[in-house]
This record gives C-alpha cells, sequence and structure tokens, in this order.
C-alpha cells in the first residue's frame, strides 16, 4: 500500500515527529552505536500497515537494513513478530514512534475488521466501512479494513450515487431526487436512496432506486422492509448497529450492513519495538 499518498503521509509524520531531530537518542548514541531491534506484538491481532512501518525507517535513514517477518492480513499471537531493523540505535529509536503509529492504528482497524467478519460468516451479509475515516488516511483505513476480512462502500462522493437525508429534503421527496439522480449519473450508475421509514422504502421501491439504505431501523423494521423490497433493490442496514446487535441485523435478505465503527473509533493495537543485543 505504498502510493504517492502513503509516501506524503509518511513525509508529514517523520517532519512533525523528528523534523527537529531526536536530541535525546543523538545524545546517548553516537554514530557508529549500532543494534537490531523488533516489532512485535503485545496482543493477538490481523497486522496491517507492516510495509508502511518498513517504508519509515528507509525514508529516515537509507542504511537501516529492514526486514518483513509477517505479513498484511496475517494474524499474529501475542509475542510473534512483524519485523525487524538493524543499524544506527539513534536512527532506530527516532523512527520508532511513526513507524508504530502507522502499524498500530491500521493493524487496530484490521484487527476490528476481523471480529466483524467472522461475527456474520455464514449469513451471506457484506460488512462494509463508510466515510467516516481520518481525513487523509481514507484509502489506507480503507485498506485495513479490507486487510480485515471486511469489503469497502464507497471511498468518495464522485464514486456512487449515495441520496441521503438532507439531500431528500432539499428536492422536495424522495422520488424527485433519485429521478434528478438518474438524469444526471452515468448509464448504468446503480442509485442508493436513503430510507427512515417503510413508507420512504415503498417511495424508493416505486423510484426504482436500485439499492435501498435502511437508515436506524429496529430488527423488526428491517424485516418489514425486506418483506415491503420483496428483491426489487439490493438491501443496506446503516446506523446504529454496534458488534452486540450485528447478527440481530444480519437477516435474510439483508445483502450489507455499514459500519462507521470500523474506521472511526478503533482502539490502537498493541505493538511495540524491542532492542534486541
Amino acid at each position: 500500500m505504498i502510493t504517492a499518498r502513503t509516501e506524503h503521509l509518511i513525509d508529514l509524520a517523520l517532519e512533525e515527529d523528528a523534523g527537529l531531530g531526536d536530541i535525546t537518542s543523538r545524545a546517548i548514541f553516537p554514530a557508529r552505536h549500532r543494534r537490531r531491534a523488533v516489532i512485535d506484538a503485545k496482543q493477538d491481532l490481523v497486522l496491517c500497515g507492516v510495509e508502511i512501518a518498513a517504508r519509515v525507517f528507509a525514508k529516515l535513514d537509507p542504511t537501516l537494513k529492514v526486514r518483513l517477518l509477517a505479513r498484511d492480513g496475517q494474524r499474529l499471537k501475542k509475542g510473534d513478530l512483524a519485523l525487524s531493523v538493524e543499524g544506527s540505535t539513534a536512527s532506530i529509536l527516532t523512527a520508532e514512534r511513526t513507524a508504530l503509529n502507522f502499524l498500530q492504528r491500521l493493524s487496530g482497524i484490521a484487527t476490528q475488521a476481523a471480529r466483524y467478519a467472522a461475527a456474520v460468516k455464514g449469513t451471506g451479509v457484506r460488512i462494509v466501512d463508510t466515510r467516516k475515516t481520518t481525513p487523509g488516511w481514507r484509502a489506507l483505513e480503507k485498506y485495513a479494513v479490507r486487510s480485515g476480512g471486511c469489503f469497502n462502500h464507497r471511498s468518495s462522493l464522485g464514486e456512487q450515487v449515495l441520496i441521503k437525508d438532507n439531500h431528500i429534503a432539499a428536492a422536495g421527496s424522495l422520488a424527485r431526487a433519485v429521478e434528478l439522480c438518474r438524469i444526471a449519473a452515468a448509464h448504468g450508475a446503480k442509485i442508493e436512496a436513503e430510507a427512515k421509514t417503510l413508507a420512504e422504502v415503498k417511495e424508493a421501491v416505486r423510484a426504482g432506486a436500485d439499492i435501498i439504505l435502511l437508515d436506524n431501523m429496529t430488527p423488526a423494521q428491517v424485516r418489514a422492509a425486506v418483506k415491503t423490497v420483496a428483491g426489487r433493490a439490493l438491501i443496506e442496514v446503516s446506523g446504529g448497529v454496534t458488534f452486540a446487535t450485528l447478527r440481530d441485523y444480519a437477516l435474510p435478505g439483508v445483502d450489507i450492513i455499514s459500519i462507521g465503527a470500523l474506521t472511526h473509533s478503533v482502539a490502537a493495537a498493541d505493538l511495540s519495538l524491542d532492542l534486541r543485543k
């Protein structure tokens, strides 16, 4: 996942943390002082971002020798190693926090995604993310979602038509919003419309929406909506779904459940860098 944007994010992160140098490490370790270090898992997790962490070390000091010991998407047990790096001790410690910030954040997302994917296994429902991502990190965070076994919703406003409540209010009706988008959208483009009530579900079906997003409905309301749609559109459930209630919403007839928590409120995975003799 090393793209031009990723390179830019690494540059920004290194400038932010080490733009003025690392006065502590440089004071303690002379230039000739060398060590080997490893990054290891302090918990069971799904790894993501290991190549980015390696790139951080290489960018800060091209003389550092980095070896990947695991790959993105791999499940690590507590104590398993993700990578090793050898060279200037000061350089290793200067890059440590930036490398771990990328690795811990992305592994936290991948680990969360793996939990959600496992929870709906066998139901036929896809768990997808949302655009509730860290500004500038969207491509990386959505990559982490895929690494954990879930799927991506649209990555930008230009990728898919999604008519939400404010669009409907401004257009005057859900049907009118669908009509305007159908005229303007590219040929064959899917039209998704949000529905908060069963009346809006019926209106979306009549308007010919390809996908209907059931927003903040109860499982009972979702069952009723599935019956109303009767296979005439794909059904996405969103809003208010937690890990604890996930299986309550993974109902027959539901195709997609979108979960903002995959990215917007994930705890960082516990990994650390340790110097070795």
